[in-house]
């Protein structure tokens, strides 16, 4: 029987966007204590084999062992691939799309040197929905093929719609563990789906949370905190985010400095939060109303 997945931390580390650097940070974010990672088979953004080599450097030089970390992919639809660097073939169908596209993965993100050692994954996540329900479902049902062995469980990223997310969750057999979306205005910051998730046990994972939020960083509530805690506003940001309930954020970071900021201000924000829980309450409601769009 496979074991099941990890806990999903808090904080995940973010590997979009880092190219070159990527193996490096990965290394990094690790052995400064994140222990969550997310990545992606889409090369156009992601370079999945990089990760999995930082997943390697710090187990062995950090002592770190891979059931005590978290680790995400992404099958990624034709739409969002570069024509010229896809993971798989895109004349087939999409249940071999996504087999070939794990298997891929499971070598990239490998925990040990050896290419022929078993892997495995945390959590499976469907990129985006496909434009129609009938392509969806038939990527849910391959996804599902996977699990637990290959992958522990599955998730959904960039589901905007409230009715499509139910309508996915009511249709798998294995229901998704993970929702992933940009945590911004222009979705209303997901109120309903965060409910849904709330309602159904999902985990809702933030991205875009500093991006995408320059007047929450600048609100009353992030800087009261931020003053209280003795953090930097991102940070509070971060724990106002974590505070709303059955959340993690994703964190992408360059920077060594501000990993150890980002993990030790979200300790701090908890245990503020527990030698203060009335001006915590105080402050949390403030931040809901900031976000009721």
């Amino acid at each position: 029987m496979a074991p099941k997945a990890a806990r999903i931390p808090s904080l995940i580390y973010g590997t979009a966007w880092k190219k070159d650097q990527t193996r490096a940070l990965v290394k990094q974010a690790l052995l400064t204590g994140f222990r969550g990672v997310d990545t992606a088979a889409q090369p156009k953004h992601y370079q999945e084999d990089l990760v999995g080599q930082g997943i390697r450097d710090a187990i062995a030089e950090g002592g770190l062992r891979r059931e005590n970390l978290y680790i995400q992919t992404k099958f990624t639809s034709i739409n969002g691939q570069d024509p010229n660097r896809m993971p798989y073939n895109p004349e087939k169908s999409i249940t071999n799309q996504i087999g070939t596209s794990v298997a891929s993965s499971l070598h990239n993100l490998r925990h040990l040197e050896d290419p022929k050692a078993n892997s495995y994954l945390d959590c499976l996540v469907l990129h985006s929905p496909f434009p129609s329900m009938k392509d969806t479902q038939e990527a849910w049902r391959a996804m599902e093929i996977h699990v637990p062995q290959q992958a522990r469980t599955l998730g959904v990223s960039n589901i905007y719609k409230l009715e499509s997310l139910k309508a996915l969750y009511d249709f798998a057999t294995v229901k998704p563990s993970v929702v992933q979306n940009r945590f911004y205005p222009a979705t209303g910051y997901d109120t309903a789906i965060r409910g849904f998730c709330a309602e159904k046990g999902m985990i809702y994972q933030s991205f875009w949370t500093l991006t995408g939020n320059p007047r929450l960083l600048q609100s009353s509530a992030v800087a009261t905190i931020a003053e209280q805690v003795g953090v930097s506003k991102p940070v509070a940001l971060y724990g106002l985010v974590l505070g709303l309930g059955n959340t993690s954020v994703l964190c992408g970071t360059t920077a060594a400095q501000r990993m150890r900021e980002d993990l030790v201000g979200v300790k701090m924000i908890r245990e503020w939060v527990e030698a203060s829980p009335e001006a915590w309450r105080e402050e949390q409601e403030a931040f809901r109303e900031s976000i009721s769009i």
